[in-house]
C-alpha cells in the first residue's frame, strides 16, 4: 500500500512516498524505516525499490525527495546541500512519528550511496533512529575532494570566483551528474563499467525519472568540499550498524568507505559483500536487491 505524504520542513514541503504493509490483524505498531537516497535521485527511483520490498515484508518504508528537488520545494533549485539532506531525514522522521500505526520508537534509517553518509552524519546526532542500515554508502566529502585534479583548496577558490560572478550577473551555474548518454560519455573518454552502469540506470528507460534533473547546482559543490559524513561518528553513533556492499570493487569508492566506516563505528552489527554485483546493480537488478532486502529485513527485525 503506497501513501503520498506532504512533510512540513520549515518554511517548505518535501514530497514523499510512504510504503506500508498490508493491513494486519494484529494491530500491533510498525517498524519503520526513513529512506536516505543517491545523489540525483528521486523517490521513485531506487528509494522505492527498497521501500516496496521492505513494506512486503512487514516494515513501514518512508522516502522522500530531498529539499531543492524532484517534487519537494526549495529554491533554488537543484541544490545539493549535505547538511540540509542530514536535516531532511529529521524532519521525515518528525512526520513518520506522527502517523497512527507506526512506533515512533522504533525508527530506523537507510542510506544509499550517498544517502548513507547522509544517514550516518544524521543518525549521530538524532537518536530516535534506532538503527542505521548502509547499502553502498558514500562520503560525499572525501568523494568530491578526491575528484579536484589541482586539489580541494584550489577548487574552493575557483567555486569562490564563480559565486562573485553569479552574485553579480544573477544566474546560477549548473553542472551535470553524469553525461546524458552513452556517447557523450565515450567522447569524454569515460567508457569505464561504473559509469556506463551509472548512465544505463540514471539516463535511459530502466531508471529514468521526469523529475530527477541530472542537474546540481555549482555552488552547493563548496558545502560538499567541506564535509565529512564520518565526523566524531566513532563518538557519538552508538546505533547498531550494518553495511552492505558490492562485490565488485569498481571506482565509485563505496567498498572503501564501507569498510572504512564498519572500523569507525562503535556498534557494527552485521557486514555482508554480495559477491558479483556492481555498485549500480545494487541500485534495481533483482537478484542483488533482493539479497540485500532479505538481510535488510532480518536486520531491522532484530534492532528496532
Amino acid at each position: 500500500m503506497l501513501k503520498h505524504l506532504t512533510i512540513p520542513r520549515g518554511p517548505l514541503e518535501l514530497a514523499a512516498d510512504l510504503h506500508l504493509p498490508d493491513p494486519s490483524d494484529s494491530g500491533a505498531p510498525l517498524r519503520a524505516v526513513v529512506l536516505s537516497t543517491p545523489g540525483s535521485s528521486v523517490k521513485e527511483q531506487i528509494g522505492a525499490n527498497y521501500a516496496s520490498r521492505l513494506a512486503a515484508l512487514g516494515i513501514a518504508a518512508l522516502v522522500f525527495d530531498p529539499a531543492h528537488q524532484g517534487q519537494s520545494g526549495g529554491e533554488p533549485r537543484d541544490l545539493e546541500d549535505p547538511y540540509r539532506r542530514g536535516e531532511d531525514i529529521s524532519y521525515a522522521i518528525d512526520a513518520l512519528t506522527t502517523i497512527p500505526g507506526i512506533d515512533p520508537r522504533r525508527v530506523g534509517v537507510l542510506g544509499i550511496c550517498a544517502g548513507g553518509g547522509y544517514a550516518v552524519h544524521t543518525a549521530r546526532t538524532d537518536h530516535r533512529i534506532k538503527a542505521v542500515s548502509t547499502i553502498v554508502p558514500g562520503n560525499m566529502g572525501t568523494s568530491f575532494r578526491s575528484f579536484q585534479l589541482d586539489g580541494p583548496t584550489a577548487a574552493l577558490d575557483t567555486l569562490a570566483d564563480a559565486r562573485i560572478e553569479e552574485t553579480r550577473s544573477g544566474q546560477l551555474s549548473r553542472v551535470t551528474w553524469l553525461p546524458d548518454t552513452l556517447q557523450d560519455a565515450a567522447a569524454a573518454g569515460l567508457t569505464d563499467i561504473d559509469t556506463t552502469q551509472a548512465i544505463t540506470y540514471y539516463r535511459t528507460e530502466r531508471g529514468r525519472n521526469e523529475h530527477s534533473t541530472n542537474q546540481r547546482l555549482s555552488r552547493g559543490d563548496s558545502l560538499l568540499l567541506g564535509y565529512d559524513a564520518f565526523h566524531l561518528a566513532d563518538q557519538l553513533m552508538t546505533q547498531p550498524l550494518q553495511i552492505i556492499l558490492a562485490g565488485r570493487i569498481g571506482n565509485t569508492g563505496s567498498y572503501d568507505t564501507g569498510m572504512q566506516l564498519w572500523k569507525l563505528a562503535p556498534n557494527p552489527v552485521d557486514l555482508m559483500v554480495i559477491d558479483g554485483a556492481g555498485h549500480y546493480e545494487m541500485y534495481d537488478e533483482p537478484e542483488y536487491v533482493d539479497a540485500a532486502v532479505e538481510r535488510l529485513a532480518d536486520f531491522y527485525l532484530n534492532n528496532l
